[in-house]
């Protein structure tokens, strides 16, 4: 048999970190068994369904580069296979229309809850041998609903949590149909999952209790149920459920954060996943690796430090014209024009062992760009009086050496032994007066990225500023 696996997100928001990892472990499934993979968009809340949110979740799919075999299918545009396969249920007696209006069953359910008992519907319309319905009322649309067994259980064996039952008994008779005619969730998914020959449902631990009532729906109509494995799930820092004041907003927000599309997935698939101690790993590995039976039933925790370090591990692998294509646009979206000069492939490759995102490398070589203007305060903190002179003679010296990482050492040493000067004492107004900051890379290779006019002007400037 094929493996079949399906990602079904709700078009009601973005695509977020914790959907994010149900995509890319149905992916991984199927890339694992050479099944086939597929989105599908459950679009049936028409008032919170939104074409913004559809476009995020493909977006953020396509960004992460879960590409799916067949799709996207949208709930919506399968209306009428819904509404066929409930009348044959009410047909063959699998379903039943019910009267009760939405007040008789609050008052119901007051009552039940009154006499300590669980709220549910007690079956007023449901037909049994020898037993009278009431008189159906005039005008009043019914809701369809299933007709599920009383007695025995149902039952499955989790591919992640293991054996999970629940009493039939506990459930009571699920409605299916709107009065208005219109299918609901938990039926949808089970003509879906049953018509694309879904084989393993691989979803949030959310969903755990409607997974009984989908399963006698499955039974009911004659169809094969599928292997189910419910991820657990995702909690922030700070141990609680993660959410938008996490940061959890959008998969694209990583984006437009600065996160590589690589060190996501690499961070999503040890978020409750684990191949051995292994850290670090490629989508392929991950392919190869990936099962179910390593996926740990209890919570994950989200660690930006770890996702972080992940993202500065994948930002110095990347080569660096690539990274300068990544952060050019973002210097664009600041109003900064990058040119030629100075390089900005040299900047990345410079930079990039010391940062942890591409917004961070882009405030990097930002000041490579801009009319910078230092803070007086800091400059003046490092601008002493004995390094003021050994800045004028370095500028003399940087005038006319060659523009090479070599020559520039040299002539910083040279100035530094003239004067009599430790390094820091030159290196760090210098630093200033070229970046704004008293850390970055060693400062040969940092003047050296500089054109030589930019250089001599930045230090004529500052040290123009202080003898004024």
């Amino acid at each position: 048999m094929t493996v079949r696996t399906r990602f079904a997100p709700s078009p009601t928001g973005y695509l977020h970190i914790g959907g994010a990892r149900t995509a890319l472990f149905s992916w991984a499934y199927a890339r694992k068994h050479g099944g086939v993979f597929i989105l599908r968009i459950e679009d049936t809340d028409v008032e919170r369904s939104t074409p913004e949110a559809v476009q995020a979740i493909l977006d953020g799919m396509n960004w992460l580069k879960l590409n799916y075999d067949e799709g996207p299918f949208y709930q919506m545009q399968r209306m009428p296979r819904y509404k066929e396969v409930i009348q044959q249920m009410l047909a063959s007696g699998q379903a039943y229309n019910c009267y009760t209006s939405p007040s008789e069953l609050d008052a119901l359910r007051e009552a039940q809850r009154a006499r300590g008992e669980k709220p549910r519907y007690d079956g007023t319309w449901r037909p049994e041998p020898g037993k009278t319905l009431p008189p159906v009322p005039v005008g009043v649309k019914p809701v369809v609903r299933f007709r599920n067994p009383t007695e025995g259980v149902v039952a499955w064996k989790d591919m992640v949590k293991g054996h999970i039952e629940f009493s039939n008994s506990e459930l009571d008779d699920l409605i299916i149909a709107r009065s208005d005619g219109t299918p609901t969730y938990n039926f949808c998914v089970v003509v879906d999952d049953w018509d694309m020959g879904i084989t393993q449902v691989i979803r949030g631990d959310d969903h755990v209790n409607n997974t009984p009532r989908q399963i006698n729906i499955l039974k009911a109509l004659g169809a094969t149920v599928p292997g189910y494995a419910h991820l657990s799930m995702i909690l922030g820092d700070d141990g609680t459920k993660l959410s938008k004041r996490h940061g959890a907003v959008s998969v694209m927000q990583y984006d437009e954060d600065g996160y590589l599309p690589e060190a996501v997935i690499n961070y999503l698939a040890r978020l409750g996943w684990s191949h051995g101690d292994d850290e670090v790993f490629s989508v392929e590995q991950f392919c190869q690796w990936f099962d179910l039976d390593h996926i740990t039933p209890s919570a994950a925790q989200f660690n930006t430090e770890k996702l972080n370090w992940l993202n500065n591990h994948y930002l110095k692998q990347t080569d660096n014209a690539k990274l300068a294509g990544m952060v050019r646009p973002r210097l664009e979206a600041r109003g900064i024009k990058t040119g030629t000069t100075p390089d900005l492939a040299a900047i990345a490759g410079l930079y990039k062992e010391r940062v942890a995102t591409l917004n961070e490398l882009a405030d990097a070589a930002e000041v490579f760009y801009i009319d910078l203007h230092p803070d007086a305060a800091l400059l003046d903190a490092q601008l002493s009086a004995e390094a003021i002179p050994a800045l004028r003679d370095l500028a003399q010296l940087f005038s006319s050496v060659a523009w090479e990482i070599p020559a520039i050492s040299a002539a910083i040493k040279e100035v530094i032994a003239k004067h009599g000067l430790k390094m820091p004492k030159l290196a760090m107004p210098l630093r200033v007066m070229l970046t704004g900051q008293t850390q970055t890379p060693s400062v040969d290779a940092l003047v050296a990225l500089f054109p030589r006019a930019m250089v001599l002007e930045r230090i004529e400037k500052n040290l123009a500023k202080k003898s004024a």
